[in-house]
């Protein structure tokens, strides 16, 4: 028999409504969506008979040259295609049960616009109702042309199967190997053609030729077990597979070519003849013994415009398409589970501590990261969730969460501290010893969610906040320095609104409102026509006009002028450095300005309202409408500005929509981490992402812990984290763990003040139970009690230093189980890396599976000042509260404005649980004064400012930069830790 691919009578088919066809190589592209339809072909395989001659006429055909060809037996297969289409079909229907989101497609690649295959092809897909793609490319395409269509392809999440209906030729190897193996459903790349050699068929894709070969051979013979195979012609793929699988089946394959002097006696032999290629050429049927099978597989590109299509060319035809699309289907089936949750083959990396621990650089260049990629592959993440920054981090897409959104959360864990002192209290250091015990010890899926650092604080006093020691994150240069630039997206996108805000008060000053109007809505071409941004604000105005010329001349004045109060601006410029020298400045005093001169000043940029938009976010159309909604300042009538009447709103979320995705990093140990925003934790809320938390808690699965830490103490981050971040998020924590140390404690307890650098007083370093057990019962047990507040457990954990002695160890793990912790646990992570938190983690395990009952501190429709004063009396211990006539004034015009219903973050020092920085351990009888109100409208919240909150911090005397450096050889870094 022949198999071949014919010129049929058939037209190209139409495309499908909704997808216009796309000019590709100078002829049409169009996606076909194929009804279903009977299977009316014949399947004929000829065999040679015992009782053949020369003489015999064919029915079927007529002999060239007056001659007359053999006579031959009819075996008619109508099963194989009907077994073949209906498994498949069964198949797909089960496939479709479990989703119907997304149909099985087939893209077909060939070279000129013959319709023949397009046609079989969508009749046997018509049968199990898959998609099609023809892509026709010229007859004399290049080799680039055809490897551009094919990464298209590749790309395309749609597609579920290759088809390269090309000359051999054009199969050149670059071609093979650039299809993804996972889309090769013919089975001809290099990778595919190893595994199915080697035998690993479970990825791989048997030819569909092959599979039609088989078939046959198989109904002619069900008894194959030594008999003998001869493959005459026929070099590549096709040839190598038909071989392979053949001795598979236990019948014996030999190889011969068309001008073998030994070719009739090896025909004449043989069992079963498959003739492939070389079309032409005409095997003598005096060659062939009594019953022997014979199947000619011609080359799958005719260049005869005058063949004629034969049923036994067809009915083998149908059968190979049958099997391509039953190909197709086993594709889909592998990428649907691909899409399913899989579980962690998280390889850790070893640790080795030494002693004296060196200094947190040393540790981490002693150690070699996974490389990115790789460690995404062990926590379940596929290749196209992934953008690499690099070898060891790579930014996270949020389509992970519509993958994994049927799969359940893992337990939450938010790391918070007792009131800091400038000793340090290690959170971030508990954070990633914890999961580091987690995963690589208990074997527990775990991740850390931490905050990315400013490198503000990074150059100035602070240093890094990679943690330290053998529990840090890894590399600790990348993580302190632009990571991946998301604070350089906000730093931008911060600074277009400024610039905007004083673009537009210039020009509504210098400009008359059809000057305004003419130049806001100009016309292109003749025409002229409001932007969709231009239109909310119309609507926002109550004016429902879309036509510019239809607006009165009122209507214009009310469009072009937002009239900014200048006294009343609220944005200002960011820059993620530490300069004293920005906090205020004077804007506008060059002479092309006209005379708009004003005042403003700088913010450090993770201070910016973009920075918790980003962290509060759930989607990229949830931080767009946010964005939106930013206020930057009241207008003269006292009306609010945003960001969305500035027209400026669809550019900053261009400007985010990369920073918008967490980045993937590691721990020492190879754990995996997100790094994820960074908002200040007085004037916003102090947590790292939403979206981070989210992804990470799908992808640790019902069983595994997401850890991410709350900045400054509990009554400020974990506060902030429970009232907002919670509130925003919809997650429920299962456990708080705190984090304390014996030094702080005595500071609480009553101990002497203390700088950071200057030496350690003596109380700090002996033994001092009496301080210990102060700190212990005021400051310790109040943030206790503030976890209590919201229906949360807690685990204290007691970060050891060396100085710390086993009396004042156990005295505070007594103290905070009489004051309510579920446990309380010395951790030596910092010493010991993960091996130091195994009893935290066995801690955090138990409490996790407890029962809570969290809730929120207040009602969110409670007026604006009862929520300040419940924080205050029950988070700070505060009598009451005292409202500045500002702060008055205010929270009256945002009940006016309708922020009334907006969750409180509450701006005041770290430093004390009062409004006053010395006042140490758990202050009473005092009142909290509110000196101003203010409002985050796109981030949402409401943040009353106690005292006086610095956004710019200065640079000291000799900041960190002095000891940095970079040896231009080696180009490491030197001096940042």
């Amino acid at each position: 028999m022949r198999l071949s691919v014919l010129r049929s009578a058939c037209r190209r088919l139409p495309t499908h409504p909704g997808r216009p066809g796309v000019r590709v190589g100078g002829l049409s592209r169009g996606c076909l969506t194929v009804p279903a339809g009977p299977a009316n072909s014949r399947l004929i395989l000829r065999t040679a008979s015992a009782t053949t001659t020369s003489g015999a006429a064919d029915p079927e055909s007529s002999a060239k040259g007056g001659k007359q060809a053999p006579k031959e037996d009819r075996f008619v297969c109508h099963g194989s295609l009907r077994e073949v289409v209906q498994s498949t079909k069964e198949a797909m229907t089960a496939l479709q049960r479990r989703s119907s989101a997304v149909q099985p497609l087939l893209a077909i690649i060939q070279a000129g616009e013959d319709d023949s295959i397009l046609g079989i092809n969508k009749e046997m897909a018509g049968k199990i109702e898959l998609n099609i793609i023809q892509i026709c490319l010229a007859k004399d395409c290049t080799e680039d042309e055809i490897v551009e269509e094919v990464m298209k392809l590749n790309e395309d999440a749609r597609v579920h199967g290759v088809y390269l209906h090309l000359p051999p030729g054009s199969l050149t190897s670059r071609v093979l190997n650039v299809l993804k193996p996972e889309k090769d459903i013919e089975g001809i790349s290099d990778l595919n053609m190893g595994r199915l050699i080697r035998g690993d068929l479970s990825k791989v894709f048997v030819p569909p030729t092959v599979r039609a070969v088989l078939d046959l051979l198989e109904k002619h013979d069900a008894s194959l077990d030594g008999k003998t195979v001869l493959l005459v012609g026929g070099e590549g793929p096709l040839a190598l597979a038909l071989q392979c699988l053949i001795e598979r089946t236990g019948m014996g394959a030999l190889k011969s070519n068309w001008s073998s002097n030994s070719l009739q006696r090896q025909v004449m032999q043989a069992d079963a003849v498959v003739l492939l290629g070389a079309e032409d050429i005409d095997v003598p049927p005096t060659w062939f013994r009594p019953g022997a099978a014979v199947i000619r597989c011609g080359n799958s590109v005719v260049t005869d415009e005058n063949a004629v299509e034969m049923p036994s060319m067809s009915g083998l035809e149908h059968l190979i398409a049958a099997y391509r699309t039953q190909n197709v289907v086993h594709s889909y089936s592998r990428w649907l589970q691909e899409q399913q949750y899989r579980p962690w083959r998280l390889h850790s990396l070893k640790l080795q501590p030494m002693t004296p621990v060196p200094s947190d650089i040393e540790i981490s260049r002693a150690q070699t990261p996974k490389a990115v990629n790789q460690l995404a592959e062990e926590i379940g993440l596929l290749p196209q969730e992934l953008e690499a920054y690099g070898r060891s981090k790579a930014k996270v897409r949020l389509s992970v969460l519509d993958r994994l959104h049927t799969q359940p959360d893992g337990k939450y864990v938010l790391v918070a501290g007792i009131t800091p002192t400038p000793l340090g209290e290690g959170k971030s250091t508990v954070t990633i010893g914890l999961v580091q015990a987690l995963s690589a010890h208990l074997k527990l899926n775990s991740f850390a969610c931490l905050r990315q650092p400013s490198q503000g604080p990074t150059f100035g006093v602070k240093g890094g906040a990679a943690g330290g020691g053998y529990a840090q994150v890894i590399p600790m240069e990348e993580f302190n320095l632009h990571l991946t630039g998301d604070i350089h997206a906000i730093t931008a996108a911060n600074n277009l609104v400024a610039a905007a805000i004083d673009a537009r008060m210039l020009h509504e000053a210098t400009q008359s409102d059809k000057a305004l109007f003419n130049r806001l809505v100009p016309s292109v071409n003749g025409v002229r026509k409001f932007s969709p941004i231009q239109i909310s604000r119309l609507r926002r105005l109550g004016i429902n006009k879309t036509d510019p010329a239809t607006l009165t001349p009122q209507e214009v004045s009310n469009f072009v002028r937002l009239d900014l109060d200048p006294a009343k601006i609220t944005w200002q410029r960011v820059v993620d450095t530490n300069d004293r020298f920005l906090r205020k400045i004077t804007v506008g005093q060059a002479s092309t300005e006209k005379g708009q001169m004003r005042e403003t000043g700088f913010d450090i940029a993770v201070a910016s309202e973009i920075m918790a938009i980003l962290a509060l976010a759930d989607s990229l159309a949830d931080m767009k409408d946010r964005l939106a909604r930013m206020v930057v300042g009241t207008s003269r009538s006292g009306k609010p500005v945003t960001a969305e009447d500035l027209g400026v709103s669809g550019a900053l979320a261009v400007l985010m929509k990369d920073a918008i995705k967490p980045t993937l990093m590691q721990t020492l140990e190879g754990t995996p981490v997100f790094v994820h925003a960074g908002p200040f934790a007085n004037i916003a809320h102090g947590n790292s992402s939403v979206l981070a938390d989210k992804l990470a808690l799908k992808l640790v699965g019902r069983d595994g812990f997401v850890v991410t830490e709350a900045g400054f103490g509990a009554d400020i981050g974990m506060e902030k984290f429970f009232n907002i971040k919670c509130r925003a998020s919809g997650l429920r924590p299962h456990v708080v763990v705190l984090v304390a140390t014996v030094r702080a404690l005595k500071m609480h307890g009553g101990g002497p003040n203390v700088s950071a650098g200057a030496p350690l007083p003596q109380e700090y370093i002996d033994e001092n139970l009496s301080l210990v057990a102060g700190g212990c019962h005021s400051n310790l047990k109040k943030q206790i009690q503030i976890a209590h507040l919201f229906g949360v457990p807690v685990v204290v954990a007691l970060n050891v230093f060396k100085t710390d002695t086993q009396a004042e160890i156990d005295l505070v793990c007594q103290i905070a189980k009489e004051c309510g912790a579920s446990d309380a646990v010395p951790c030596s992570h910092w010493a010991q890396g993960g091996h130091g938190c195994i009893e935290l983690a066995k801690a955090v395990n138990e409490a996790a599976c407890t029962p809570s009952s969290f809730q929120f501190l207040y009602n969110i429709e409670m007026p604006i000042t009862e929520k300040i004063r419940t924080i205050a009396q029950k988070v700070y211990g505060a009598d009451d509260i005292e409202l500045s006539p500002d702060a008055q004034a205010k929270i009256d015009y945002y009940n006016q404005q309708g922020y009334g219903s907006l969750p409180i973050c509450m701006a005041k020092t770290h430093l004390s649980l009062s409004h006053m920085p010395d006042k140490k351990g758990a202050p009473t009888g005092f009142t909290l004064p509110i000196r101003d109100v203010r409002a985050s409208i796109g981030a949402g919240f409401i943040y009353p400012l106690v005292g006086t909150m610095s956004t710019m911090p200065g640079l000291p005397t000799r900041p960190c930069f002095y000891d940095i450096d970079l040896d231009p050889v080696t180009e490491e870094i030197t001096g940042l830790f």
